[in-house]
């Protein structure tokens, strides 16, 4: 699981283009939409394109995605849960 949230950590700042952010800047229990890294609606758009691209990963309604966008750990939990084995 760590290694999934230092992954999300890094693919968050290149798809996001995070510049002045660092995976050690992101505190993986923290809000992930309006928290800290002042992510948006636009930003949650991105991040289901990452979910869907790279992990066969998708989100089926907006009260599922409350749950997911809480933190980048509940996006990993929700990874680890629903990830198709390949």
């Amino acid at each position: 699981m760590e290694k999934l949230i230092e992954e999300l950590k890094d693919k968050l700042i290149t798809s996001l283009k995070l510049s002045d952010v660092t995976p050690a800047d992101i505190d993986p229990d923290a809000p992930l939409i309006g928290g800290g890294l002042g992510l948006d609606s636009i930003d949650t758009l991105e991040i289901l394109v990452i979910l869907q691209k790279d992990y066969g990963v998708t989100v089926p309604d907006v009260n599922a995605g409350k749950k997911v966008f809480g933190s980048v750990r509940t996006l990993a939990q929700y990874i680890t849960d629903n990830k198709v084995s390949e």
